[in-house]
């Protein structure tokens, strides 16, 4: 090949594989800066269109994970206060008991009956005022509640649960109940007993439920991390990987300018043949 200056292709070689190199450098740069692979869309094209549907699918199970685990929680606070409308139950029991002996008198009877007028109005106020924001759960409302707790539209996707628990005094029974003489505390134990079964009942109702959307927590969980770890092979970055690139392309660069720099001199060479 002989000697020219008007075109140096050496240059032109040296220039573009430089070129290539500071694109490399580039993109390894911006991926680790990023931690995504995919610097733009055309790194990956259908890895991007898979992994953005990926992250929309995680966002949505990360919300409904969000609506069973606050579902739970409405579940739980209706339990709670048919926990307690069962501990004044079981005390009137304990009244009933102790008012129906003649160890106690009629005046011992009258202070007994005043505990118990208390907790009857106690429970029945709790039965009423029990709520999860402004979802009355013990009244006997019978509200129908809708749960999503999936990422999609579908009626599958919606747990329905109807609030029928009425926990009311009048509904279950004891409202009038009193123990200011042995025949009626004797009869008061078994409105009593009665009433706590009918609890028991409401109890296991929310229990079911409940049993049930703990379980959709766990799927939910299950799903949202199998999904992450898919999402994350698509689109995160290999730290170690792209260090290698940055490292090479930087190594190449320094090659490339060296070598531009001695194809630059090629027309001075030229030059000394004229002198």
């Amino acid at each position: 090949m002989g000697l020219r200056i008007n075109t140096n292709l050496a240059s032109i070689n040296a220039q573009r594989h430089l070129g290539k190199q500071q694109v490399r450098a580039n993109h390894a740069l911006s991926a680790l800066a990023s931690g995504s692979r995919i610097v733009n869309a055309a790194d990956d094209a259908a890895g991007l269109s898979i992994s953005e549907n990926i992250r929309g699918q995680t966002r949505g199970l990360s919300v409904a994970k969000q609506n069973a685990s606050n579902a739970v929680s409405l579940i739980q606070v209706s339990e709670g206060g048919l926990n307690e409308i069962t501990n004044v139950l079981v005390r009137l029991r304990e009244l009933g008991v102790q008012a129906a002996s003649d160890t106690v008198s009629d005046v011992e009877r009258g202070f007994l009956d005043l505990e118990a007028q208390q907790l009857i109005q106690e429970a029945d106020r709790i039965a009423k005022t029990t709520r999860f924001g402004n979802k009355q759960l013990l009244d006997g409302s019978g509200e129908e509640l809708e749960f999503h707790v999936g990422p999609f539209g579908g009626e599958e996707n919606v747990i329905g649960y109807e609030i029928k628990a009425d926990a009311t005094a009048s509904t279950l029974g004891y409202d009038s109940i009193n123990v200011t003489d042995k025949d009626s505390a004797r009869d008061a134990l078994e409105l009593v007993d009665e009433a706590i079964v009918q609890v028991g009942a409401l109890r296991a109702d929310f229990g079911a439920v409940q049993s049930r959307l703990n379980t959709t927590v766990s799927n939910l969980d299950i799903q949202y991390e199998n999904l992450s770890a898919a999402g994350s092979r698509l689109r995160d970055a290999d730290i170690a990987y792209e260090s290698a690139e940055l490292a090479s392309a930087n190594i190449l660069q320094q090659a490339s300018v060296g070598v531009l720099a001695q194809a630059n001199q090629q027309g001075a060479t030229a030059l000394r043949l004229l002198s």
